[in-house]
């Protein structure tokens, strides 16, 4: 919609008035904003009910006008004509990832699982669409039962390869007509999930799995974790758990994991590090992973060694199947003898070892690895730890970090101490103010958008009635997390959703304390698509990322792109930033067929809330 001086000049001088006038109505917008100063509010809907001046209301309401009709009367003179909604894309890309061109990479020359690296092009402007929705797609169940319980049309394994792969899979899956249903006893594990569990705390000397974060662990990387099966049993123990598999061309256990709610991520370390600094995990789980680990002069077991924290545990389950023509101890001798080198070379200990199952821990004594008369891995040079996929590294990192510290000395709360705090150059009253700030800015959201996505939805024209309740926020993305206080004050509020908690690579690099709280994070360049499946994440929030993508080499509209394929239908976002950029990126919202409204916090600033909802498109 033109606004009404647009509309008067339109009036006067036809459609297109001459630059002239344009460029003094130009200058007298920018005249009335000198005049009417920095406070601001609006008439839009407000959080609060306070009361405020008739006359500074109005001057508000002036000010804010004549900003929006200074970034239409910019767009003209730049000879740009308003954008049309983007049209959507075609069917095969339903399930489309950007980044990983298999065909592409096998025709470069990439081979030996190189060919499933993220390798990201700057996408032409003709290329833009708009993901569309399987046509079966259904909103998922709500936490937990959409953790046991899927709809088979959201994702793209369909029921024969279900079907087709094995016994296992179907004691664990349970096909009814459009549903998928995972038997909680049930896994990838031989025994059952809770008995696997149980046994691996059995093997680090506790009475139960219960105990595991009491023993100091409470992240936990899971490598090619399947269906999701170990992670789903952590995450209701209160471990935080990252599944990560490489993309999968047919069939993705990422998309599947995620699907159940569950924290889950594209991640290949073939030939890159991951996009995690240095001391980043507790632990760091393979069940029949597919890795082979004393490859490469075991450079995936220095990879590993980099991302645990002092004290942390690598479990590894290797596969089930019986030898030839030797005994099955003899079998399981050969497979350790070149693990057992090169973890002596990393300053491991094999700690326990049952059945299938073997537990290594990470030392936590730096000087081991200057020490250890077998270790012929090199000490990396200080203060390196770049992790955005650079290329694996055959050095050892981390031992000179202040942050080396024994994860059974750590904190059991996710409230540094300020010696924590001090290792990270955050002072404690700084870090109290952000956690009180996100407290009251996450009950204004609350209060907000209850109405609208925390309860059953209106029906909607021409839909069947579905099963109450259809539509809720299992998993928020946090694209701009600074310390995590959003993170932290969902877990304070006792919300039952899990936070991916991500840090641009070009801001200030807070991930380290973020993990050391005991959250979940990752680095990431919002030039650049998210490693994860469309319609993954249920509610997208971001303060201040759109000012700081302002100065990047990217525009807003890519990442509006981004967000709509990995935004579910009938998906939430949340912009927090200035009133300039929050009426510009309204208007990328309405361009990618968005239902956006801005909110005025009366706070006396310039700072907005974007209000958005992904609409549910079937054509």
């Amino acid at each position: 919609m033109r606004s009404p001086l647009l509309n008067k000049l339109s009036v006067i001088f036809g459609p297109r008035p001459p630059v002239s006038w344009l460029l003094l109505c130009f200058v007298s917008v920018l005249a009335l904003i000198a005049v009417f100063g920095s406070s601001s509010s609006n008439s839009f809907d407000s959080v609060t009910s306070t009361p405020v001046p008739e006359i500074f209301t109005n001057y508000r309401r002036l000010k804010e006008q004549a900003a929006v009709d200074y970034f239409e009367l910019r767009t003209i003179l730049s000879g740009s004509s308003r954008q049309r909604e983007l049209g959507l894309c075609c069917k095969e890309r339903e399930n489309y990832v950007p980044c990983y061109n298999v065909t592409a990479n096998l025709i470069s020359g990439f081979k030996d699982g190189e060919e499933f690296d993220r390798r990201c092009e700057v996408p032409r402007q003709g290329s833009w669409c708009l993901v569309r929705p399987p046509k079966d797609y259904k909103i998922p169940l709500r936490w937990p039962a959409g953790r046991d319980v899927i709809w088979s049309g959201n994702i793209k394994i369909t029921k024969d390869q279900f079907l087709s792969s094995g016994g296992v899979t179907k004691r664990i899956m349970l096909l009814e007509e459009n549903q998928i249903a995972f038997h909680p006893e049930d896994g990838l594990i031989f025994d059952g999930v809770k008995d696997y569990s149980r046994q691996i705390a059995e093997m680090l000397g506790l009475g139960s799995d219960s105990e595991l974060f009491q023993a100091g662990v409470r992240t936990v990387l899971d490598i090619g974790c399947g269906f999701g099966s170990f992670g789903a049993h952590l995450v209701s123990l209160k471990l935080m758990t990252l599944c990560i598999a490489a993309y999968e061309a047919t069939g993705s256990q990422v998309q599947l994991a995620l699907e159940r709610g569950l924290p889950a991520m594209i991640g290949n370390f073939i030939s890159r590090q991951l996009p995690y600094p240095s001391l980043s995990f507790d632990m760091v789980h393979c069940a029949q992973c597919g890795i082979v680990w004393d490859k490469k002069e075991g450079i995936f077991l220095i990879e590993i060694d980099r991302l645990l924290k002092p004290g942390g545990y690598f479990v590894l389950t290797s596969p089930t199947s019986k030898p030839q023509g030797s005994s099955t101890s003899m079998k399981k001798r050969n497979m350790l003898t070149p693990l057992e080198q090169y973890t002596e070379k990393i300053c491991w200990s094999l700690i326990a070892q049952q059945d299938d199952t073997f537990i290594w821990q990470k030392t936590a004594d730096a000087h081991c690895y200057s020490s250890n008369k077998k270790n012929d891995v090199p000490l990396c040079k200080e203060g390196y730890d770049a992790p955005y996929y650079q290329a694996l590294v055959p050095c050892i990192t981390g031992t000179s970090s202040k942050r080396w510290i024994p994860i059974q000395n750590r904190s059991s709360s996710s409230d540094l101490s300020s010696a924590e705090l001090e290792v990270h150059g955050v002072s404690p009253e700084d870090f109290f103010e952000d956690l009180q700030v996100w407290k009251l800015a996450l009950k204004n959201y609350w209060s907000l958008l209850t109405p609208l996505i925390f309860s059953d939805h209106p029906k909607r024209p021409g839909d069947e009635d579905p099963l109450p309740p259809f539509n809720m926020v299992r998993n928020v993305m946090d694209m701009n997390a600074h310390y995590g206080g959003l993170n932290a004050a969902f877990l304070e509020e006792r919300k039952s959703v899990w936070v991916m908690n991500v840090v641009p690579v070009r801001a200030h690099n807070t991930l380290p304390l973020i993990l050391d709280r005991g959250f979940l994070g990752v680095l990431h360049d919002w030039c650049e698509p998210f490693p994860t499946y469309p319609r993954t994440y249920d509610l997208l929030h971001a303060n201040g990322l759109l000012s700081h993508l302002t100065s990047e080499r990217c525009g807003l509209m890519e990442l509006f792109i981004e967000m709509d394929r990995i935004l579910r239908p009938e998906g939430w976002a949340v912009l927090s930033d200035k009133l300039g950029v929050i009426e510009l990126a309204r208007a990328h919202a309405t361009q990618i067929r968005w239902d956006a409204r801005v909110i005025d916090l009366q706070n006396g600033s310039d700072e907005r809330l974007l209000v958005c909802q992904r609409p549910f498109v079937k054509k």
